[in-house]
């Protein structure tokens, strides 16, 4: 009991700090370009995380890691953060945050497929189910509930959200073929990612035009969205002694970052972005769901 306490404890801290991520990546838009914002947040998270994987022991198990699969390694940076975070951050500075953060919400629908084309897992039937919820939430959210007229609010930015979430469940995907610790992991992705996105950042952006207020914000998202509140829910999970009860908790999210959304940057909420959320949630509760057979007398 006392471990699920404790558990609850680190899971909701995560909840509660990925909650105002979308509402700081808005901000840290207005003072940065996405390729700008990519390369400083994952500078912040490098060193945070390099920092607990030292704290950790772990520095040997890192250059182990390094000598066995460098090319590896390279390409798991080049998906996150590199391709996943220009394409999600592009998607925000086109979409209101407000639109583009339910939409990424149905990266574990693109996971289901992605693992059905490239793992041979076979598609279940509430996944098909999970699937024609979600992205009818997606339609809904993209058309502003117009469905009918298909009139989409911003169709390169919808379909920037979308691809984000492909790219998002290609990299856990790629995450299985390798069984190393999730933090090193996450260093040796970034670390081999960074000077890529350094040398490009340079080549095509400005740096010396930015104020204090961009760099307190993207701080905050290196932080706080790629950095330590990963491993609050890490640690959330090894500490559950029932993880299903905690990983639940997820789903509270998207509610408190529209209320964010709204007070802190006035963002308004629309009635179907409400509907669409709870359409995408919805589905994904339908995937998680036990269906029990009856037994027969």
């Amino acid at each position: 009991m006392a471990a699920d306490k404790q558990a609850f404890v680190y899971a909701i801290i995560a909840v509660l700090l990925w909650s105002t991520v979308a509402t700081a990546f808005k901000i840290t838009l207005q003072y940065m370009t996405p390729l700008q914002m990519v390369t400083a947040a994952s500078t912040v998270s490098f060193v945070i995380l390099a920092l607990v994987c030292f704290i950790q022991k772990k520095t040997s198990e890192l250059i182990l890691e390094l000598r066995k699969m460098p090319l590896y390694y390279l390409l798991m940076g080049l998906i996150n953060p590199l391709i996943y975070y220009l394409v999600l951050f592009q998607a925000y500075k086109l979409l209101p945050a407000s639109e583009a953060q339910p939409l990424n919400y149905t990266w574990a629908i693109a996971l289901s497929i992605m693992a059905a084309l490239f793992l041979k897992q076979s598609i279940r039937r509430r996944d098909w189910i999970a699937c024609a919820l979600g992205y009818f939430g997606v339609l809904v959210i993209a058309t502003r509930g117009n469905v009918l007229a298909l009139s989409f609010s911003d169709p390169w930015g919808v379909t920037l959200a979308l691809i984000s979430t492909f790219l998002w469940a290609g990299y856990w995907i790629l995450n299985t073929r390798r069984n190393a610790d999730s933090v090193v992991s996450l260093v040796l992705s970034f670390g081999l990612a960074l000077p890529i996105l350094i040398v490009a950042s340079f080549i095509w952006s400005d740096w010396s035009a930015i104020p204090w207020q961009g760099w307190a914000a993207v701080s905050y998202v290196g932080l706080f969205e790629m950095g330590i509140t990963f491993l609050f829910w890490l640690k959330a999970m090894k500490t559950a002694t029932n993880t299903a009860l905690i990983s639940n908790l997820i789903f509270i999210s998207p509610f408190i970052s529209l209320l964010l959304l709204s007070v802190v940057i006035g963002e308004t909420i629309y009635p179907s972005t409400l509907v669409g959320l709870m359409l995408i949630i919805f589905g994904l509760l339908v995937q998680r769901i036990h269906f029990r057979r009856k037994l027969k007398p």
